[in-house]
């Protein structure tokens, strides 16, 4: 297991060496010169020969890419143009609040879809996993800020059981800041569940009509056993896959949803970098993101074999 990690992780080397170069070379195709943006109104020569210099905006662009790169390389990536912070205190202001929205958002997903996933396979064509089939479809159906309005006026303004919008650190208010996320986590991790829900579903019909299946039963043992012990833990492999990439997706901002409850994430982040043209933002958000999503593909292969013993052979 330990080489296979290995060996994945040099993999991983030359896919993110990859993607900083096209994240970089794809900014740069953008309409405009940075530093008449950067430069406000009405700049003078002086402030704009100053900028272009300082961003080495006359270089050519492999050379501008290698100072972009040495600097990530050293935990640098860049200042904002618009707030003149460093972009990696800006992304660790921001990621604890979308870390927690997206695990909530997931675990939610998870209660609901295991379960129902799991009932739907064993009572394949009846009335459960009729019901089930119908809240999949509506879950992935519903638009998200549709979704969040229609709670808010429900919880909100109709109740009045929880806030409308907003933030709370849980280290301030933990109480506070969990009426605050659950109503933002439950419409991402509705979507989630529907899909979560399906391949479960998929996956364990597949595994309950396998052969070691049938040779449990024929040993006698209960169909609790059968269906908990034996076909759920290989059912659940494509389900690692799915979460990891919906807990990439998550992470990387879930924009519609931040927006409509004010969430201070990286969806706010990246809508007001793109809006204010702040490059230097965009990048280093973009550059977690894709590393956020190519390591936990990793992890993910590191739970199969956890999870299903025939993958170390």
């Amino acid at each position: 297991m330990f080489t296979f990690f290995v060996r994945r992780l040099f993999t991983l080397i030359p896919t993110l060496v990859f993607v900083s170069m096209l994240i970089f070379s794809l900014q740069q195709l953008l309409p405009g010169d940075p530093a008449l943006v950067l430069a406000g109104e009405d700049p003078s020569p002086e402030a704009i020969a100053h900028i272009r210099a300082k961003l080495h905006l006359d270089d050519p662009l492999p050379v501008r890419y290698g100072y972009w790169i040495a600097g990530v390389l050293q935990g640098d990536l860049g200042e904002s143009a618009r707030t003149h912070q460093p972009v990696l205190d800006l992304i660790l202001q921001k990621l604890p609040v979308t870390i927690e929205l997206a695990l909530l958002a997931l675990l939610i997903a998870l209660v609901i879809s295991l379960p129902a996933g799991i009932v739907s396979a064993v009572y394949k064509g009846g009335a459960l996993d009729t019901g089930a089939t119908v809240f999949a479809l509506t879950g992935l159906s519903t638009p998200n800020f549709w979704l969040g309005i229609m709670l808010i006026l429900l919880f909100s303004v109709e109740l009045g059981w929880l806030p409308a919008s907003g933030y709370v650190s849980p280290f301030e208010n933990l109480r506070a800041n969990l009426a605050a996320m659950i109503m933002p986590a439950f419409v991402l991790g509705n979507a989630i569940a529907a899909s979560l829900m399906r391949h479960m579903r998929s996956s364990m019909l597949q595994e309950l009509s396998a052969d070691y299946v049938r040779t449990a039963r024929a040993k006698g043992l209960s169909e609790r056993v059968v269906v908990l012990k034996h076909a759920l833990r290989n059912a659940l492999t494509p389900v690692i896959t799915l979460g990891a990439l919906e807990l990439g997706t998550l992470l990387s901002g879930a924009v519609l949803t931040e927006q409509v409850f004010t969430i201070p994430g990286f969806g706010k982040l990246i809508i007001d970098a793109v809006f204010n043209r702040d490059y230097a933002v965009v990048q280093g958000v973009v550059l977690v993101t894709a590393t956020t999503y190519i390591m936990l593909n990793l992890f993910a292969d590191m739970a199969y074999f956890m999870l299903n013993p025939r993958l170390r052979k």
